[in-house]
């Protein structure tokens, strides 16, 4: 629905004015449809609250437990926070030194794309 739309339906000067052309089967008709939308709506809204006391209810169970096991809250936290993550895999040692045509001294480990210097020359002359 667009915004005009919106508008025009929420203020019932505009309404009556907008309505005048239509005959009253067919505002019944607007009327029964609008209503239906408006229920489906309503039944969202609700199964969105109940959904959100659900979760509430457990959040506030939970946080019951843990208090009478002697489980601090923020201790939890801290210990979720602290728990080691994964490690990066270490970088592959250069294999490879250069100096490239600016005259900076550069290394290639082997690995991926081979630097345009060293494409169609002897590698091995490049040896780490």
């Amino acid at each position: 629905m667009t915004q005009e739309t919106m508008k025009i339906l929420l203020n019932l000067r505009s309404l009556r004015v907008a309505c005048r052309d239509y005959d009253l089967e067919e505002l019944k008709d607007g009327l029964n449809k609008l209503t239906q939308v408006v229920e489906e709506r309503i039944q969202e809204e609700e199964k969105l609250q109940a959904e959100n006391r659900e979760k509430e209810e457990k959040l506030a169970a939970y946080r019951d437990m843990m208090l009478s096991d002697g489980i601090d809250i923020d201790e939890l936290l801290q210990s979720l926070a602290s728990t080691p993550k994964k490690s990066k895999r270490t970088p592959r040692p250069a294999k490879y030194k250069y100096v490239d045509e600016t005259g900076k001294e550069k290394t290639w480990t082997g690995q991926g794309r081979t630097p345009k210097f060293l494409v169609g020359k002897d590698l091995n002359d490049f040896l780490i």
